[in-house]
């Protein structure tokens, strides 16, 4: 598995430990899940997390 795989599945599992149950829930899963993936993303290259945090500051 590469890094993309595992950051999403650590995402998912942290979020399904410290909350169960209902919509916000499944919500609350989902974003930990899309954090993990853009973390993983960034680890493996498909990513840039770097040129999006410093586009913000521009004008």
């Amino acid at each position: 598995m590469n890094s993309t795989t595992v950051g999403l599945l650590v995402g998912l599992l942290l979020a399904l430990a410290g909350i169960m149950g209902g919509f916000s829930g499944f919500f609350f899963a989902v974003l930990l899940g899309a954090a993990g993936m853009a973390i993983g993303a960034h680890r493996d290259g498909h990513l840039d997390l770097g040129a999006i945090l410093r586009s913000r500051g521009r004008g």
